[in-house]
């Protein structure tokens, strides 16, 4: 019995078998977390506006304007509560290692 042609046809099978990785779709964490930070902000920017519109009366659909709003608030609140989420993560991987 030769093990090495065993080996040497399961090291071409791995081979065969390996797909590339598209760079385009591969996000590392730094862009995700860049990425949420700024959807946060745009809904932000766009709640102002629509609050800025209803001061100044110039919303066309009330709802809408509202609807925006609402967005921003839950949108930061969501976002205040990942960071608290990962803060406290955090301070417990350091309590772990000392």
């Amino acid at each position: 019995m030769n093990i090495s042609s065993i080996t040497d046809s399961l090291g071409s099978i791995a081979k065969n078998n390996v797909n590339p990785v598209n760079k385009a779709d591969d996000k590392t964490f730094d862009n995700m977390l860049k990425d949420a930070i700024s959807e946060v902000n745009d809904s932000q920017v766009q709640g102002y506006k629509a609050m800025e519109g209803i001061a100044t009366g110039n919303v066309k659909n009330l709802q809408e304007a509202v609807q925006k709003i609402e967005e921003a608030e839950l949108s930061l609140k969501l976002a205040l509560e990942v960071k608290n989420k990962a803060l406290n993560a955090y301070k417990e991987v350091m309590r772990m290692q000392a």
